[in-house]
């Protein structure tokens, strides 16, 4: 199914998505790395993100891992903040911490929560999770940027349930009337939010043109396909005087076979050594 029929359908098939290789199956097993320690974590909200952080981190993002405070680095927030083992990966991944930090993960003695801490996890710019609250943020730090007279870019990943919320729209509306072309919303819109299929809670569509009516330049792509991905964010902003917004097409659980587009995968309470397992052997190359 072409990519605009998958738009228009709401369906939760990426058909043109390319198998995944290696770096995007290592950074899956650290997440499950995270997700045993843990004993629990939202597992199929993060795999949908995967590709996305991946684009940006490797390829996108300024920063340095050993100065998280570098003025001059851009910014990125994870708004949907239970998608926070994906960022954890990559954080660790990155160097921003040890990787032995991941399997404390929901420890009394370990700095990773269920929700990212900006006061705690270094290479976290806020403390997200109370949803709709990130791209708000990063209007108010691609403002800052911009009164600094800094070239730093902001980037805002938001889930596609999670727009549901007004504080969302209010940020948006701003953004768009001071023509914020160093803010960029992502989307990873998976089709799913906690309890069903968006379509069917609170359907988006047309979300593409949502954005464009809030003065966003808008992108869709598959937020799977490293090559289309970078494309994209390379290109970006898409127009000097306007924010972009990029609706990144995904699978939520997307790599488990069995956790692919399934609500049931959205957040494990308890996950037993033998869901273990079976996740780490679904993940060999």
């Amino acid at each position: 199914m072409p990519l605009e029929a998958r738009q228009a359908h709401g369906s939760h098939t990426t058909a043109k998505t390319p198998n995944l290789d290696e770096r995007s199956l290592a950074l899956r097993r650290l997440v499950i790395k995270a997700l045993e320690g843990g004993g629990r974590g939202h597992l199929g909200s993060a795999l949908s993100l995967i590709e996305i952080l991946r684009a940006l981190y490797d390829d996108t993002l300024r920063f340095d891992s050993a100065r998280p405070d570098w003025p001059e680095r851009d910014r990125f927030i994870l708004s949907k903040g239970h998608g926070c083992l994906a960022l954890y990966a990559i954080l660790a991944d990155k160097g921003f911490f040890p990787m032995a930090e991941l399997v404390k993960f929901c420890h009394f003695d370990g700095i990773l929560g269920g929700h990212p801490d900006a006061g705690k996890v270094p290479g976290v710019e806020a403390s997200t999770g109370a949803l709709g609250h990130g791209l708000p943020i990063g209007l108010g730090l691609a403002l800052a940027a911009r009164l600094q007279k800094r070239d730093s870019r902001v980037f805002v990943v938001m889930g596609d349930g999670e727009i549901n919320e007004g504080s969302v729209w209010e940020a948006a509306m701003c953004a768009g009337k001071h023509n914020l072309s160093n803010l960029t919303a992502i989307v990873d819109y998976n089709k799913l939010q906690s309890y069903g299929r968006t379509a069917e809670v609170q359907d988006l569509e047309p979300l593409a043109d949502k954005w464009r009516s809030f003065g966003f330049a808008v992108h869709e792509v598959d937020g799977h396909d490293m090559a289309d991905l970078n494309r994209t964010f390379s290109a970006l902003p898409r127009d000097p005087n306007r924010p972009s917004a990029v609706i990144c097409h995904t699978v939520k659980g997307k790599g488990i076979s069995y956790a692919e587009g399934s609500p049931a995968w959205h957040h494990k309470s308890k996950i037993s050594d033998e869901e273990v397992v079976a996740l780490y052997k679904e993940l060999e190359a």
